[in-house]
């Protein structure tokens, strides 16, 4: 059973060079993906008649601000800059084929709000509508860093020195 720390959220900017490492979003709390339908709802003179009309498609997420976090600013500049950006729902756990199971798209960012509560963490919040429709696939195993970065994964005693690691080290890798 998939469990909501098993997701993540790559962005990526459309000006990214061929080859550019995907972009993980740091302290992602909470993200979501959403697909809903327009429906077509007509009166007639015989009863009501009602159709499937569009999908509308869109990621949403929530995350501790980090200054520097490089996921956080591309969908910051991309909404400034008013520039597409590729967005990328992965699931941590491999399929049988050995590759992580995704969800892609091209979006643009409807809005973005950085909250700063005077009693708690900055927090950054955005909303990105998918062009057109979302595709599924399949990545290539992530770095194993991001994903112990993401999940806090086991450490024996003497594997490391120092706190714990900064997300800046695991923002890249798709």
């Amino acid at each position: 059973m998939q469990q909501g720390k098993d997701s993540i959220l790559l962005v990526q900017s459309t000006d990214a060079a061929l080859a550019a490492a995907g972009l993980l979003i740091g302290n992602l709390t909470e993200n979501t993906y959403s697909i809903e339908n327009d429906i077509i709802d007509e009166s007639t003179k015989f009863g009501r008649i009602v159709g499937y009309g569009q999908n509308s498609e869109s990621f949403e997420f929530t995350a501790y601000g980090e200054t520097g976090d490089p996921g956080q600013k591309a969908v910051l500049d991309a909404i400034k800059n008013k520039k597409q950006i590729k967005v990328w729902e992965v699931d941590l756990n491999l399929n049988e084929g050995g590759k992580h199971p995704a969800v892609f798209g091209y979006c643009i960012v409807e809005s973005a709000e950085k909250s700063s509560p005077q009693d708690g963490f900055v927090e950054v919040s955005a909303t990105v509508q998918v062009i057109g429709s979302t595709q599924e696939g399949e990545i290539d195993p992530l770095p194993a860093e991001m994903i112990e970065f993401a999940r806090y994964g086991f450490e024996a005693p003497g594997t490391s020195t120092g706190e714990f690691p900064e997300q800046t080290k695991a923002t890249t890798g798709a």
